[in-house]
């Protein structure tokens, strides 16, 4: 379950630990009439990057120009966690970064291995984001609908949302 405490006190902490949970997340182009697709994510906590392994020949990258804006929404596994992040996208052919997070799964989609040579990495570069930490329970979930219904002050206390920056 989704810590609201975690998600009140240290967002951006949380954020990473929900993404390299999951197998992958929806990156799309800002502006794009291009629909997201699912792109597995390798987290760069000290430089606050997301990375993407892709082929050179992919729709996304084609769609790349200077400059160019990425969203990627991630559904925790529990689906209890959403973030939704924005960024600066950008291919990188780095063979060091490629080696970093180079894994069976990875090697799968590359019939030459790392010296595939439409293996290339897109680097995004986070500059905002908001997340939403909700309850898994039910049975709260459910009180505090029954809780706003009885109070049409009140309403229900189910989750936490947070905008986040990256400096």
């Amino acid at each position: 379950m989704a810590s609201f405490t975690e998600a009140r006190e240290t967002p951006v902490e949380q954020l990473w630990d929900e993404i390299n949970d999951i197998h992958a997340g929806m990156l799309g182009l800002v502006g794009s009439e291009m629909h997201m697709q699912p792109m597995a994510p390798f987290v760069d906590r000290q430089t606050h990057t997301i990375w993407f392994y892709t082929k050179t020949d992919s729709e996304l990258v084609k769609a790349l120009r200077p400059g160019s804006r990425g969203h990627f929404c991630v559904v925790g596994k529990n689906h209890d966690y959403h973030a939704c992040l924005s960024g600066r996208l950008t291919q990188v052919h780095d063979p060091e970064k490629i080696s970093e997070y180079w894994n069976a799964v990875v090697e799968a989609w590359y019939e030459g291995g790392k010296s595939d040579p439409t293996l290339t990495m897109l680097s995004f570069s986070l500059d905002d984001g908001e997340i939403w930490a909700s309850t898994g329970s039910t049975l709260k979930f459910g009180w505090e609908i029954a809780k706003a219904n009885l109070n049409p002050e009140k309403t229900p206390d189910v989750g936490v949302h947070r905008q986040i920056r990256f400096a």
